[in-house]
């Protein structure tokens, strides 16, 4: 099944059982609009606003397959990183852009 039948038929589903309707991202895999399963916990460490940048203690990232350490990442969008400061609990996701690895998103479960 093609990955729009799919699409459709769980659209169809979705409005025969009467559930609410969400939004379906189609964008590809690794893209910035990642679900929520493939997000990765961790805690904020050190936050350097003006190099735009975060340091993380975090789980495994599988996308990257990463195990679990604490590193720096650079945020793709450094306006994440305004209302974060270390110590704060986050579920993330990071990418390779332009061959760094860089956050994509990030919640702050904390809040």
């Amino acid at each position: 099944m093609t990955r729009s039948n799919l699409l459709a038929a769980l659209f169809v589903v979705s409005i025969a059982a009467g559930a609410p309707a969400q939004t379906i991202s189609a964008a590809p895999q690794g893209d910035a609009a990642t679900s929520a399963a493939s997000m990765t916990e961790g805690e904020v460490r050190k936050v350097d606003k003006e190099a735009g940048k975060v340091t993380l203690r975090h789980g495994p990232i599988a996308n990257l397959d990463m195990p679990g350490m604490t590193m720096v990442f650079k945020a793709a969008d450094p306006k994440m990183l305004e209302s974060l400061k270390e110590g704060d609990k986050v579920r993330f996701s990071a990418d390779r852009i332009n061959g760094a690895i860089a956050i994509t998103r990030i919640e702050d479960l904390s809040q």
